[in-house]
């Protein structure tokens, strides 16, 4: 049961979250609109709000979830402080281990808010703000590929030696079938292949040979519907996919690409790693802020927000930089989004067991 203490502490940090949200957002709108006034121009005012900006903001606010809530925890908390609030907390006989509880509740609602969007909510909103843009700002679409070779399935693997998404047409395309013993039962070639949906697909002046033994089945034909599970999305790859995928999503199209032996997923690794980060990040930077501003000190709130500020943004680039180590092959995915996070779970651990000796 919250008593009133606790619902008063909540309701001032969750408070203050929104409002640096809000305060941030609108500073990030004038820089935005500055920045592609040009293109604005050209779109439509209605796609310009409903598409892009009502996709974009949340998108904005959710990735930069952890500084908004170090802000909050420490501009509320050094707020009490110099009020003299803590002083007569902790003179009633409360410990900081009990104050920290609605802290706590509080850091686990916005975890959880997090969570939710970056998994569930922001992904399908994604995918409007990202066909803004390709049409509007700059086209980042993968829309061409040569050489194409994949696993399709265990024991069938495509090769399309030029694809053009626009007309879904792929060019030279075979499909070769082995048994458990690798061995070439059947391989079938046509001139071009036409994607419909999912994995529909109609393969036009085709050949399929069979292979039993010794003997050898051909079959030809103009046109055939057939169905082979692999989609475009599989190979045409761009830069801003794994920003469209719900959780579930992305951790089915990881298992599927390393089962058919594509080698660039480690985009997709990493965003599936830092929806979790981020959300153990709330409860961290919670713990951090609070022990950093939860004694009133000489120089005042702008001390402990100076402070705050330069550990959130530190803690950003750090996240940064480890998910560029992970790109590259460095490191895998999980350790470079969870880095961080250890570091400073450490640097948290140190300054709670120094803020609750003093």
């Amino acid at each position: 049961m919250f008593k009133i203490l606790d619902k008063y502490i909540i309701k001032n940090f969750l408070g203050t979250y929104i409002f640096a949200i809000l305060l941030l957002l609108a500073i990030v709108i004038m820089f935005d609109v500055n920045e592609k006034l040009d293109s604005f121009m050209k779109a439509p005012l209605k796609a310009t709000v409903v598409d892009y900006y009502i996709n974009f903001l949340p998108d904005f606010a959710n990735k930069f979830s952890p500084l908004f809530t170090f802000i909050a925890v420490i501009f509320f908390t050094s707020r009490l402080a110099g009020n003299s609030e803590i002083i007569a907390m902790f003179s009633s006989g409360m410990s900081f281990r009990r104050l920290l509880r609605p802290y706590m509740f509080s850091a686990a609602v916005i975890a959880a808010a997090t969570f939710i969007l970056s998994a569930y909510v922001i992904p399908p909103a994604n995918i409007k703000r990202i066909n803004y843009t390709n049409t509007y700002v700059k086209n980042k679409r993968v829309d061409y590929g040569s050489n194409i070779m994949l696993m399709v399935s265990p024991g069938q693997i495509a090769y399309m030696s030029r694809y053009d998404n626009i007309s879904k047409t792929g060019h030279r395309f075979s499909l070769e079938s082995f048994d458990e013993n690798k061995q070439l039962v059947s391989r079938m070639t046509a001139q071009s292949i036409k994607w419909d949906t999912l994995y529909n697909w109609r393969v036009l002046d085709y050949v399929i040979r069979d292979f039993n033994h010794d003997r050898e089945k051909i079959t030809k034909g103009r046109s055939l519907d057939t169905i082979i599970p692999f989609e475009p999305r599989d190979f045409l790859i761009s830069s801003t996919d794994h920003e469209t995928m719900t959780s579930p999503e992305l951790q089915e199209y990881i298992r599927r690409q390393k089962m058919r032996g594509v080698a660039n997923t480690k985009s997709f690794e990493v965003e599936n790693q830092r929806r979790y980060a981020m959300t153990a990040a709330a409860f961290i930077l919670t713990i951090i802020g609070m022990t950093l501003s939860v004694r009133k000190v000489k120089g005042g709130m702008g001390l402990n927000i100076g402070i705050g500020l330069v550990l959130s943004f530190s803690y950003i680039l750090f996240m940064t930089i480890t998910q560029t180590f992970a790109i590259s092959g460095m490191t895998s995915p999980m350790v470079a989004m969870w880095i961080p996070n250890f570091i400073y779970a450490i640097i948290a651990a140190v300054l709670y067991r120094r803020a609750s000796r003093q």
